[in-house]
């Protein structure tokens, strides 16, 4: 299993596309958390999230054990189908998404230039980017 984590920097909603049910989270590179880098995370096919406008301390974001998802599965009345589907955001467990596996992008923000996301197409290939997806 790969989780997704990025301590110690913020977070917040960056959008979330209804028609397309995308929702991306996004952290700029900010002085305040001395980093350089843009990190985007994109969740696909959204059936339905729980989430904070902002993580201060950053993301670990990783599939919901199956004591997790019996009580998230109860309280809002999630399929067992969707248990592989179901990724926790928060270490405390409070925040969650039931989507497709989540795939992520990092690239130094100096090298964005116009760009407004490190989803947007096409992503110049000669500017190095990170990636990769929650299994």
């Amino acid at each position: 299993m790969t989780d997704f984590v990025r301590e110690g920097r913020l977070f917040r909603v960056g959008g979330f596309n209804p028609s397309h049910r995308q929702l991306f989270l996004i952290s700029e590179a900010t002085l305040v958390d001395q980093t350089t880098t843009r990190v985007e995370v994109c969740f696909g096919h959204v059936e339905l999230m729980f989430l904070k406008p902002l993580y201060p301390n950053g993301l670990r974001i990783r599939r919901a054990t199956a004591a997790e998802f019996g009580v998230l599965s109860e309280r809002h009345g999630i399929p067992a189908a969707d248990a592989e589907y179901t990724w926790i955001l928060d270490p405390e467990g409070e925040s969650f998404v039931v989507s497709a596996h989540p795939s992520w992008r990092e690239a130094e923000y100096a090298l964005m230039g116009a760009q407004k996301s490190l989803y947007e197409s096409p992503w110049p290939p000669e500017f190095p980017a990170e990636s990769g997806s929650v299994n």
